[in-house]
């Protein structure tokens, strides 16, 4: 090998090491300045566009829960079957309910029974009422004639004697009439009342026999039906569920920095899961104005949770909203997903 021929040029460790470090700079630099980026433009982006794909359809679960109890004896719909109001469901054992109004109709014949004898007796102690204050009345004038003809000595003692006596007579039959009218109509008054009782136990009779049909309190859609003939129901007890055919909308669950500029009447656009690839118009019809911060609480508040999986969110409030000119053919899937758009 020649010993002419160049040598490499010596690169300087310390000028290595300063471009290394520059090079590290620059780069963090430009990684924090992309960052702040993205987060300006997300800021700018949430200021026009609010987003949230925490959202979900929602109607209203009527629960049909009959109102006596007894052993079902006939199931007339099946599971997901559309339902009108006044719609025959189910049917419970009526003959209980019927022999009891039967018997509540044999009671208030009875009762009325008792009002006509009634009736007539108060009618006979009025009459003999009256003929006890005729005979008080003639009496008292009896006595009033003997005591003139006696002070004139027309009448003797043995005559005064006997008219106290007939006025004694008068005045005791008088009471004794009197008490017989009062207990007459005493007792007149105790069977009305009798009487109005049993109307209402045959009218409470008739009431618990209608019961035994179990109908639709609404139009809707029977969901997840288990209801078999033999089953014994209970009242208060729920049965069958009915989603509510009028009740749709969308429950969206959006960051509490949203909240503020949101109305009331607002335009929402809506994206359903259940129906990708279009935007459904919808309407903001209320923002919620409280939530609960335990899942324990009481529901009359709406919990929602603040974490998906291990990420903690900010706290977020749920909007209402429906959906406008929904088309007739759209069928809605209670606890779908959806994902609403609001432009604040």
């Amino acid at each position: 090998m020649p010993n002419d021929a160049p040598m490499p040029p010596v690169v300087e460790p310390a000028k290595t090491l300063v471009s290394a470090r520059t090079a590290r700079r620059r780069r963090a630099l430009t990684v924090a300045g992309g960052v702040l980026a993205l987060f300006a433009l997300w800021e700018l982006a949430t200021g026009f566009v609010a987003y949230t794909s925490d959202a979900y359809v929602r109607s209203d679960l009527i629960s049909v829960a009959p109102e006596v109890t007894g052993r079902i004896v006939a199931v007339v719909v099946h599971d997901n079957q559309p339902v009108a109001a006044g719609d025959l469901l189910a049917k419970i054992d009526p003959e209980p309910f019927r022999l009891a109004r039967d018997a509540a109709q044999a009671s208030l014949r009875e009762a009325a029974a008792h009002i006509v004898a009634d009736q007539d007796a108060t009618h006979i102690a009025d009459a003999q009422r009256q003929v006890a204050d005729a005979a008080l009345t003639y009496a008292q004038e009896t006595i009033r004639r003997v005591q003139a003809l006696q002070a004139d000595s027309v009448a003797s003692r043995a005559q005064l004697d006997d008219a106290n006596a007939a006025l004694r007579r008068a005045t005791a039959d008088v009471a004794a009439a009197s008490g017989a009218q009062a207990k007459a109509q005493q007792l007149l008054a105790a069977d009305a009342a009798t009487q109005q009782r049993l109307e209402a136990e045959l009218a409470l009779a008739e009431w618990r026999l209608d019961r035994t049909r179990i109908v639709a309190p609404g139009d809707g859609t029977i969901n997840n039906l288990t209801l078999r003939v033999g089953d014994m129901a209970r009242a208060a007890e729920p049965l069958i569920g009915v989603i509510d055919a009028h009740a749709w909308r969308i429950n969206a669950n959006y960051k509490q920095y949203f909240i503020p500029r949101f109305t009331a009447g607002g335009t929402a656009w809506v994206w359903l899961d259940s129906h990708p690839w279009r935007l459904y118009r919808g309407r903001i019809d209320g923002i919620g104005r409280g939530i609960s911060r335990s899942p324990d609480a009481p529901g009359l508040l709406p919990y929602v949770a603040p974490t998906t999986d291990w990420i903690r969110l900010q706290r977020r409030f749920p909007v209402t909203i429906d959906l406008v000119d929904r088309p007739s053919d759209l069928k809605l899937l209670m606890g779908a997903d959806a994902r609403v758009l609001i432009f604040p």
